[in-house]
């Protein structure tokens, strides 16, 4: 696991309001201020590990313009995936609540900044920030709302919507029609075959609502997508 520690003067500007990532940018300006002092900007990789279950949560981390997948694991190696973080959230909310212990893996789905505090700060300023304790308990009841809603997908619906439902939440998170998402990823954090992915992705293409080479995704009709996904994505949408 390992972080690329960025200090540009960009950076530094960009810290005082934190305004790149919305839910730091929701506080008040006075609060952002004291937040921004502990910190960071690094970059992270594609497929970077920041966090595995059972492990201790050292940071959290505040995406600016990477995306971080979520995935829930089951004897070492079956994956799902739990949740995605885009600027809008952050990776390591539950350490206010005591949990000292990463609860899923988290792997960077695409590269890029975010900011980065360490646990221990960043618990006391929970304790001393008002603003913050109902942020964060606004995030994370959102969290644990859209997580079952994912469960329930997960055993519900067909594998052509879920896709779908997975394409429009990686869409809206990084604020583009164009991405990059592997066969391999897909399958781990839709918890099913390689060639299931392919199937799927294959029926979606013939619909003329993606395209999809190596791992390469556009998607063509947003309408028509959302038609194709199941009625879960109803759940992230503008959060």
């Amino acid at each position: 696991m390992h972080t690329h520690i960025s200090h540009s003067p960009d950076d530094d500007r960009a810290l005082p309001q934190l305004a790149n990532n919305r839910l730091l940018a929701s506080l008040p300006d006075d609060d952002q201020a004291q937040l921004a002092e502990k910190c960071e900007t690094v970059r992270v990789d594609n497929g970077e590990v920041l966090s595995e279950p059972g492990q201790e949560v050292r940071y959290l981390y505040f995406p600016i313009d990477c995306l971080v997948s979520l995935l829930g694991v089951a004897d070492g190696r079956m994956t799902l995936e739990v949740g995605s973080i885009g600027r809008e959230g952050m990776l390591g909310a539950p350490v206010v609540l005591g949990h000292e212990l990463a609860q899923v893996r988290a792997v960077v789905q695409r590269s890029g900044r975010t900011y980065r505090m360490a646990a221990g700060d960043f618990v006391a300023e929970f304790y001393r920030m008002e603003s913050l304790q109902r942020l964060l308990h606004r995030y994370t009841d959102t969290a644990l709302a859209q997580a079952i809603q994912i469960a329930v997908c997960s055993r519900f619906h067909v594998l052509e919507a879920r896709l779908a439902r997975s394409l429009l939440i990686t869409r809206d998170r990084l604020q583009s029609e164009k991405f990059h998402l592997t066969h391999e990823f897909l399958a781990h954090s839709l918890g099913v075959r390689r060639v299931g992915v392919t199937k799927a992705a294959s029926a979606l293409q013939q619909q003329k609502l993606i395209t999809y080479s190596r791992g390469n995704i556009e998607i063509l009709d947003s309408a028509g997508l959302e038609s194709a996904s199941c009625h879960c994505y109803e759940m992230f949408k503008d959060k």
